[in-house]
C-alpha cells in the first residue's frame, strides 16, 4: 500500500534533498503499489523517480530490482543512487518522459515491444535467489522453470515511449523462468488492447519461446490463472483487477474450445 512522502523519516528525506540538489516538488505515481514510495521528485538538477519500502516484502522486491535493472542493457531506467536510512530502502532512478504505448492490432508500437521482447527473451537471470515461478504466479507446472529473466509485469503502464525508444520500468518483480512465460503473461494484455485471444496467440507465435511450448501446458496456465483473477476480482472492487480478470477469462475460455 503507497504512502504519502511525509510518511518518510526526515533524515530519510534528508538524505534524498541532498542528492536531488533539494526537493521542489513531489508527484505520486498514479499506479503500482509494491512500494510504499513511488514518486517523481523533482529537484534543481532535475528530475528523479524514487522508490522507498521498509517492510520485508517492499525492501526485497527494490532489492531484485536494482539487481535486475542492472543486468539488463538500456531497457530499464538508469539506477541514478541508492541508500539505507532509518529503516528504509529507498532508490533514485532515471526519470523516463514519455507515454504509454498503443498495443492494439495494426499499432506501430507493436514493432517496438517485438524489437524490446526479442532482445530480453534470451537475457539470463543474474546469480543470485529470485522469485520462482511457484512464488511470483502461485503455479507450480514443470514447464514454467527457467533460467530467463522475466520481468512478469510488462503491462502498457510499465511501458514508456521516449525519444530514443520504447523503455521498461518496474522490475521489481523479476522472475527466473522459463521465457515463454513472460509471453504467456502478456497475452491478457493484449487482448485488453484490442487482441482477440486468437489474434494475441498469433502475435505472441513470432518468438521461438511460444511455440514450443505444448498446448496443453497453455490451457492449463490460461485457466489457472483465470480462475485466480476472478476471485481476486471477486474480492476487490480495483478496476484494473477486474479488467484482468476478463481478459484472462477470454484467453482461457479461448483455449478451452475444442
Amino acid at each position: 500500500m503507497r504512502s504519502e512522502w511525509s510518511a518518510l523519516p526526515k533524515g530519510v528525506r534528508t538524505e534524498i534533498a541532498e542528492r536531488v540538489g533539494g526537493v521542489v516538488a513531489v508527484n505520486p505515481a498514479p499506479t503500482g503499489n509494491h512500494a510504499e514510495i513511488a514518486s517523481t521528485v523533482v529537484g534543481s538538477s532535475g528530475k528523479v523517480f524514487v522508490k522507498a519500502a521498509s517492510n520485508g516484502l517492499g525492501v526485497q522486491t527494490l532489492r531484485y530490482e536494482l539487481v535486475a535493472t542492472r543486468a539488463v542493457n538500456w531497457f530499464p531506467p538508469a539506477v541514478l543512487w541508492h541508500f539505507e536510512c532509518n529503516g528504509w530502502f529507498v532508490v533514485g532512478v532515471e526519470h523516463l518522459d514519455g507515454p504509454h504505448p498503443d498495443l492494439a492490432p495494426g499499432s506501430p508500437d507493436l514493432d517496438l515491444l517485438q524489437a524490446a521482447l526479442k532482445a530480453l527473451q534470451d537475457t539470463p537471470a543474474p546469480t543470485g535467489t529470485w522469485f520462482t515461478p511457484a512464488g511470483r504466479l502461485g503455479l507450480a507446472l514443470p514447464e514454467m522453470e527457467g533460467g530467463a529473466l522475466v520481468h512478469s509485469d510488462m503491462n502498457p503502464t510499465n511501458l514508456i515511449l521516449t525519444s530514443g525508444g520504447l523503455r521498461i520500468v518496474d522490475w521489481a518483480w523479476m522472475t527466473k523462468a522459463a521465457a515463454w512465460v513472460e509471453l504467456a503473461l502478456l497475452a491478457p494484455w493484449l487482448i485488453g488492447s484490442g487482441h482477440s485471444p486468437a489474434q494475441a496467440e498469433e502475435w505472441l507465435g513470432q518468438f521461438p519461446a511460444w511455440p514450443s511450448v505444448r498446448s496443453m501446458v497453455l490451457d492449463s496456465f490460461a485457466a489457472v490463472n483465470a480462475a485466480k483473477w476472478k476471485a481476486k476480482a471477486e474480492q476487490n472492487n480495483d478496476g484494473w483487477i477486474h479488467d484482468l480478470a476478463a481478459w484472462m477469462g477470454q484467453w482461457a475460455d479461448h483455449r478451452s474450445r475444442p
